[in-house]
């Protein structure tokens, strides 16, 4: 186990567990040590070719209760200064962490242990699958505050519940529970509360046992598919599809189907 403070690192073969580790802060994403933790470890995932999949979720009781609001109400961190000022340190700030996600090339699992409030919910968007607990919460809860979502929450959340569903929970500012989030898709399964790791930690090793340059692959077409023209993402396919059929991976891939046996992959 490595960690940077801010987030822990565990490895177990091919999984890496990612824990937020701000409990007295609930897992708050705030301070440079958040934004740069996400940045640093991303991009180590991202070369590191043994990594195949990654589970998140927070320390404590929280999944992250998004910004800290103390330093809200006292206008410091983040949300001190004139207006172009607080624009700035969000671009330099809690910004950081969506567009990160943005340049994952793993596949990353949400496990959704406590309340994810605000920036925490959309903290859950940024991953590809979400898994909640039974005592798990969800608020778009901006403007309750009579804030924004500022770190990306009006592009994340309509593409994972669609439009009029993220309209109503961006609008109102409600609470949902983790059964109103599975029924409106924003999670893809709920179970009880000391099974949620080793349901995440289940799905992982499914994904895992797939050939890792091709998962890889296959999340940069979703990802991309998400804003290019139907054109443009064939292309891309047909790329990566070229330079798929002529990896070791795919030949194993073959051999393991037709020899009706689990494949052993390499990434090459």
């Amino acid at each position: 186990m490595t960690s940077n403070d801010a987030l822990i690192w565990e490895q177990s073969g091919h999984v890496v567990t990612l824990t937020l580790n701000r409990p007295k802060k609930r897992n708050a994403l705030s301070g440079e040590d958040v934004f740069s933790a996400f940045e640093e470890t991303f991009n180590r995932m991202n070369r590191d070719t043994s990594v195949r999949v990654a589970i998140l979720t927070g320390a404590g009781s929280a999944f992250c209760a998004g910004g800290d609001v103390k330093q809200m109400r006292e206008r410091q961190g983040m949300f001190g200064g004139a207006p172009a000022q607080i624009l700035e340190r969000y671009r330099q700030g809690i910004q950081r962490i969506p567009l990160a996600f943005a340049k994952l090339d793993v596949p990353i699992i949400a496990a959704v242990n406590g309340p994810a409030i605000g920036a925490g919910c959309d903290l859950a968007c940024m991953c590809d699958i979400r898994i909640a607990c039974e005592s798990a919460k969800f608020a778009e809860s901006f403007v309750k505050l009579g804030i924004v979502p500022g770190d990306g929450g009006a592009w994340l959340l309509p593409r994972v519940v669609g439009l009029p569903r993220a309209c109503e929970l961006a609008f109102t500012g409600d609470t949902i529970d983790a059964r109103s989030a599975l029924a409106m898709g924003l999670v893809s399964r709920v179970v009880p509360d000391r099974q949620l790791l080793d349901e995440a930690r289940a799905l992982a090793l499914r994904i895992a046992a797939n050939p890792p340059q091709a998962l890889r692959w296959t999340k940069w077409l979703i990802r991309e598919g998400q804003h290019s023209r139907l054109e443009a993402l064939l292309e891309l396919s047909g790329a990566f599809q070229a330079l798929a059929h002529h990896t070791e991976d795919h030949t194993e891939a073959l051999a393991s189907f037709f020899e009706k046996r689990s494949g052993r992959f390499s990434g090459s």
